[in-house]
């Protein structure tokens, strides 16, 4: 007979290891502050899902169903209680989160909610369609581009230069915060009045070599320029 050895049993190992958790300190009315629990999860979402959270009840004096009902209540809010602690032995059942004792204080981090990058504000306008006569268009942030035709009656305003892929019979105003370097181009100009920081010049101003053909106008010294586009 061949005896057989008895399995050699590996010890159990046991490991420590600490976790950092959240501490609830419920207070009277209990409505009321899971009013104010329900007010942070509007603001951060999700924040307290998969975060250990430790019920402390010594300020409260809750029975035993009482316990179990806010358990029950932070859990629907998807908050899982690790554990209970500043509560007698015999408030806390075998259902409910165990009895813990012995934790010590920490900080934690409060995580803000992420606020929304602020968009940049646009430095520039594109009309795709004409300006009709009697429109206003006031872009004092850049400039102003028109695919179509400004008509008579119709105004253009713009904080940088102005850019009309059409004919320009209104009225076009270029840096009128005070942008000495803006220009006014168009691809055939009729126009009412241009003005580029506060220099103008009126229909009746407009040279007539210039008029009925792609232009540009800019400011030089004191003197408003509008020449042909080649």
């Amino acid at each position: 007979m061949v005896a057989r050895a008895e399995p050699v049993r590996q010890q159990m190992r046991l490991r420590g290891r600490s976790y950092v958790a959240f501490v609830f300190c419920p207070f009277v009315p209990i409505v009321g502050w899971l009013e104010e629990i329900d007010a942070t999860l509007a603001r951060s979402p999700g924040f307290f899902v998969g975060k250990p959270v430790v019920l402390d009840l010594s300020a409260v004096d809750l029975s035993q169903s009482a316990i179990a009902h806010l358990v029950t209540s932070l859990e629907s809010r998807s908050i899982r209680v690790l554990g209970i602690e500043g509560v007698a032995a015999a408030h806390v059942t075998t259902s409910m989160p165990p009895l813990l004792t012995g934790g010590r204080h920490c900080v934690v981090p409060q995580n803000k909610p992420e606020k929304p990058a602020a968009k940049p504000k646009p430095t520039s306008l594109l009309l795709e369609s004409p300006v009709r006569s009697g429109q206003s268009v006031i872009f004092a942030e850049g400039d102003v581009t028109v695919l179509g035709s400004v008509s008579s009656g119709a105004e253009i305003v713009a904080g940088g230069s102005i850019h009309i892929y059409g004919t320009l019979r209104g009225r076009a105003m270029a840096g009128v915060n005070g942008n000495p370097a803006a220009r006014i181009y168009c691809q055939k100009i009729e126009a009412e009045l241009l003005a580029i920081d506060g220099y103008y010049q009126t229909a009746e101003q407009i040279d007539a070599s210039v008029r009925n053909g792609p232009a540009q106008a800019w400011v030089e010294g004191d003197v408003m320029k509008i020449t042909p586009l080649n």
